[in-house]
């Protein structure tokens, strides 16, 4: 049997006791063939190759919430007088090599040394756009922050860090980040690898952050599957005030739809799990796959309307946006204001 170098664990529902897995959904694993079929089929569509950002220099800290975009999933919340990051990725490219792989096309919407001090940081996979070790050794040695992931993660933080401050849990744990502050690990339909050799060694997650200033969703990568887990999300968790969720890197769907969702199925998460508001992140940073740069805002704006719901209410994260969020937003039923 395959021997797991990142996690030692009993089997459970997600976790045949070498790799982890989506309990009743389609593989997300994808062969040589698959991989030398997409990317032969010549879609991919041309990105710019900069785009200007307007940064932003964040406050120390926000007694509400306030959620300001750094670009791709990395997002600096700022939530009861907490600073935490999620999936920081400050570097260059998105890939294990310095001189190879998707390269950003906008600059980080704050500055690395504008950063204000970071408390913790959440991570949700192992995947180079969403873990890159270089940006933590670099919080690391600025703000040591705590660092929450699922399981199997912190063996590939603490082989770049040794003594980083690793915190991991299974779907559904909670992590206790400060006074009344916590995380909790949501399921997703999704997978993880660094290298050939170690796909679904380490788990994927979501995280719902609870803080006296309202709760956030931060979701992570994820497929829509049949849509059990966000169902399930809705139903045992509180609404949170407002979900980050991804919007990008969703073409061709028969290579993606299994670990990335598309604009509309943003959309049907967003109902699923009763948030009030959204931000759509995951694009217009890197091109990981084949749709043009603006395809997902424009996609999004397509199936708000379909859906009935106000533009307002999900909006797409632009680097170096600042989005204040007001607790107790009008929910669903006001969808037309």
């Amino acid at each position: 049997m395959t021997k797991n170098r990142y996690y030692s664990g009993p089997p459970s529902d997600h976790f045949d006791g070498a790799r982890f897995f989506n309990p009743g959904q389609e593989t997300t694993d994808r062969g040589l063939r698959d991989m030398l079929r997409w990317k032969l089929g010549g879609a991919a569509q041309r990105w710019p190759k900069v785009v200007p950002v307007t940064q932003t220099v964040p406050d120390d800290r926000v007694s509400g919430i306030r959620v300001t975009m750094v670009g791709h999933a990395s997002l600096l919340i700022q939530a009861a007088g907490l600073n935490i990051l999620t999936d920081p990725v400050w570097s260059d490219r998105a890939s294990p090599f310095a001189w190879a792989g998707p390269k950003r096309v906008t600059p980080p919407g704050i500055a690395f040394e504008h950063l204000p001090p970071i408390d913790a940081v959440l991570i949700s996979h192992c995947h180079y756009d969403h873990m890159d070790t270089a940006t933590l050794q670099r919080l690391h040695a600025a703000h040591a922050p705590v660092m929450a992931m699922p399981l199997g993660n912190d063996a590939i933080v603490r082989a770049a860090i040794p003594d980083a401050r690793c915190v991991t849990g299974d779907w559904w744990d909670a992590i206790v980040l400060g006074p009344a502050v916590t995380t909790t690990l949501t399921p997703a339909y999704h997978w993880a690898n660094r290298w050939p050799s170690d796909v679904r060694m380490a788990l994927w997650a979501g995280h719902y952050l609870t803080t006296p200033a309202g709760s956030i969703w931060f979701a992570g990568d994820t497929g829509y599957g049949d849509g059990r887990i966000f169902a399930d999300i809705g139903a045992r968790l509180p609404r949170a005030e407002v979900a980050l969720l991804p919007i990008g890197a969703y073409e061709p769907r028969w290579f993606m739809a299994a670990q990335h969702v598309d604009p509309g199925e943003a959309v049907r998460i967003f109902r699923d799990v009763r948030a009030k508001r959204a931000l759509g992140i995951h694009w217009g940073t890197f091109q990981l796959t084949d749709e043009g740069r603006e395809a997902p805002r424009l996609a999004l704006a397509t199936a708000l309307s379909t859906a009935g719901i106000a533009p307002r209410r999900f909006v797409a994260a632009q680097p170096g946006g600042v989005y204040d969020i007001a607790a107790g937003d009008r929910d669903e039923r006001d969808a037309t204001t």
